[in-house]
C-alpha cells in the first residue's frame, strides 16, 4: 500500500506563490531595465557566430516573431505521432523511430520547450509576472480540457464499438473516471498531453532559472533527469494496471528545459543555433550510429547492419541514448540555414499550418488513430484499410489546421 502524502499547508502554498511572483518580477525588471547592455551583448555575440554558448544570451528572451521552422517540424511530428499510434500501420516503417533511438515524442517535447520560451517568456517580459502566469494558466486549462475530452471520447467509442470487451476497463467506472479527471489514470496513446501540461505548469521555474543562470538551471534539470533514471520510482502514479506515467515528467523535463535554452541561444544569434564544424560532424556521426542500431532491417528486407546488440533505450525515463539522439538531430536542424529557407517553401505550408494549431490537430489525429486501431483489430490491416485510415486521418488533420488558420486570419483582419 502506498503511503499517503500529507496535505500541503495553505500558508506554504501562498508563500511559494508570493515568492515565485516576486522572483519573476525581479528577474523581468533586471533584464528589461538595461537596454544598452542588451544591445552590447547582441553586438558582441554577432562577432562570434561560430561559437555556441549560453553566455551570449540577450537580456530580452526571444523575438516575438513566430518561427516557421518550429511549426513545420511540429507538423511533421504530429503526423508521425498519428501514424505510430496505429500498431500495424505500414507507414510506421518510415517514421522517425526507425532512423534512430528517439521518435516524434522527443521532437514534440523539445519544440514545446522552445515555443514555450518564445511565447510565455515574451509574455513575462511584456505583461509582467502576473500576465505571464495568467497566460500559462489559461493554456494549461485548455490542455486539461482537451485531455479530458479525448479521454471521454475514447471511453465512449470503445464502449460502443466493443461493449463485451470493454467490461474490464469499466469495472470501477466511478473510481476510474475520477482518477482520469485528476490525471491519475492515463491510458495508452493519451499520455503526451498530461506530460505537456505538467511541463508547461513548471515553465515559470524553468524561465526564472534560465534567466538567472542558464548553466545552473540546466545542471539542476540534468540532476533531476539523472535521479529519475537511477530511481525509476520517482514518477507519477498511473492507476491503470497499477503502473506509473509512461512519460516520466521528472525525466522529460530535462528535454523541455533544453528546448527553452535552445530558444534563448538562438535569439542571441539571429534566431539560429550557432554552427560549429566539429559539433556538426560529431552529431552526424552519432546519428549514423543510431540509424544502424535502430533501423528495422528485417522489415525493410535488407541485410542486418546493426553493429552491436543493444537493448531498446528506455523511453519512460528518457534514456541517455535517446536524449543524445534528439539533441544531435536538433542541433543539425536548428543550426542549418537550409531549414530556415525550406520552412518557407509553399509545399510545406500544410505542415506549418498543422504545427501552428498543434493542439487541435493532435486531438483530431488521436481520434482518427483510435478508429484506426479498432478497424485493424476488427477487420485486419489489409491494404484497403491501411490506405483509407491513413488518407482520412492525414486529410482530417490538415483540414482542421486549415479551418483554424482561416478563422485566425479572418479574426486578424477584423482587428
Amino acid at each position: 500500500m502506498r503511503e499517503k502524502c500529507a496535505p500541503f499547508p495553505r500558508a506554504w502554498s501562498a508563500s511559494l506563490h508570493h515568492l515565485l511572483l516576486v522572483t519573476l518580477n525581479q528577474v523581468i525588471e533586471a533584464h528589461t531595465s538595461k537596454p544598452h547592455s542588451a544591445g552590447a551583448e547582441v553586438s558582441n555575440a554577432s562577432h562570434h557566430p561560430s561559437t555556441p554558448g549560453l553566455a551570449t544570451m540577450p537580456s530580452e528572451a526571444v523575438s516575438s516573431k513566430r518561427d516557421p521552422r518550429i511549426d513545420v517540424l511540429r507538423g511533421m511530428a504530429l503526423l508521425m505521432i498519428f501514424v505510430d499510434h496505429i500498431p500495424g500501420n505500414v507507414l510506421s516503417l518510415v517514421t522517425l523511430h526507425n532512423f534512430g533511438f528517439s521518435d516524434a515524442a522527443e521532437v514534440f517535447v523539445l519544440l514545446a520547450g522552445m515555443s514555450s520560451m518564445m511565447a510565455y517568456g515574451k509574455a513575462f517580459e511584456r505583461d509582467g509576472a502576473l500576465g505571464g502566469l495568467h497566460r500559462i494558466i489559461l493554456r494549461c486549462a485548455r490542455l486539461y480540457l482537451f485531455q479530458i475530452g479525448l479521454l471521454l471520447t475514447t471511453l465512449v467509442v470503445v464502449l460502443l464499438w466493443t461493449a463485451p470487451c470493454v467490461a474490464p476497463i469499466l469495472n470501477a467506472p466511478l473510481a476510474g473516471l475520477l482518477r482520469g479527471l485528476t490525471l491519475q489514470a492515463v491510458p495508452n496513446y493519451l499520455d503526451i498531453l498530461p506530460l505537456y501540461l505538467v511541463l508547461l505548469a513548471a515553465f515559470p521555474l524553468v524561465y526564472v532559472g534560465l534567466r538567472l543562470n542558464p548553466w545552473v538551471a540546466l545542471c539542476l534539470s540534468a540532476a533531476l533527469w539523472l535521479t529519475a533514471n537511477l530511481d525509476p520510482s520517482l514518477n507519477l502514479p498511473n492507476w491503470i494496471d497499477g503502473g506509473r506515467w509512461f512519460f516520466n515528467p521528472f525525466a522529460w523535463q530535462f528535454l523541455f528545459t533544453i528546448g527553452a535554452a535552445f530558444a534563448l541561444l538562438a535569439a542571441a544569434h539571429g534566431d539560429m543555433v550557432p554552427w560549429a564544424r566539429w559539433a556538426a560532424w560529431l552529431c552526424a556521426a552519432y546519428l549514423g550510429f543510431a540509424f544502424l542500431e535502430s533501423a528495422p532491417w528485417a522489415d525493410w528486407h535488407l541485410p542486418d547492419l546493426e553493429p552491436f546488440a543493444l537493448a531498446t533505450p528506455d523511453k519512460t525515463q528518457l534514456a541517455a541514448l535517446r536524449l543524445l539522439n534528439i539533441l544531435a538531430l536538433a542541433y543539425l536542424l536548428l543550426s542549418s540555414a537550409w531549414l530556415r529557407a525550406l520552412a518557407g517553401v509553399r509545399i510545406l505550408r500544410p505542415l506549418e499550418v498543422c504545427g501552428r494549431h498543434s493542439l487541435e490537430v493532435f486531438a483530431v489525429g488521436c481520434i482518427v488513430a483510435l478508429f484506426g486501431r479498432l478497424l485493424f483489430r476488427t477487420y485486419g490491416a489489409g491494404l484497403e484499410t491501411q490506405i483509407a485510415i491513413n488518407v482520412i486521418g492525414i486529410a482530417m488533420m490538415y483540414l482542421a489546421g486549415m479551418c483554424l488558420e482561416k478563422a485566425r486570419m479572418l479574426a486578424k483582419a477584423r482587428n
